[in-house]
């Protein structure tokens, strides 16, 4: 199974993990760290890779993090670097691309995973005027 990775500034990582459990159990070959004040990116990819050492499964890995280009993405696509075919890195990391991911991940391959990622986290996004109020645009 791949092996998964969530790591975002502050400690939304960690109640995103929470809150996914909440709906679809605990997971197996899951970890997640949290980007504090005062860290640096040298020190997100130590903690990276011990994190790496507590994966079950380490033949390929998925990084979920929040901003392109953050501290948290630019660590991860260091030790993805590494590691060129095994890992990748996505962000934008939200609760419907989680839920999604724990659904495919024991039959989908790391590229496979990335695009369903990639497709869960943005389709998820919805305005309910756009999809419910067949007025949209008109004040309610």
């Amino acid at each position: 199974m791949i092996g998964l990775i969530v790591c975002t500034h502050g400690k939304f990582s960690e109640e995103l993990v929470r809150a996914s459990e909440m709906m679809f159990g605990r997971q197996d070959n899951l970890q997640y760290l949290t980007f504090e004040p005062g860290e640096s990116a040298e020190d997100l990819v130590d903690r990276y890779k011990a994190a790496l050492n507590k994966l079950e499964d380490k033949q390929a890995v998925l990084f979920l993090v929040d901003l392109f280009g953050g501290s948290p993405y630019n660590a991860a696509g260091r030790v993805a670097a590494e590691n060129q075919n095994s890992m990748d890195v996505v962000t934008g990391v939200n609760l419907p691309m989680l839920l999604e991911i724990y659904g495919t991940r024991k039959f989908s391959s790391l590229p496979e995973l990335v695009d369903i990622a990639m497709s869960a986290g943005s389709s998820a996004i919805k305005s309910f005027r756009a999809n419910f109020d067949t007025n949209a645009g008109e004040d309610l």
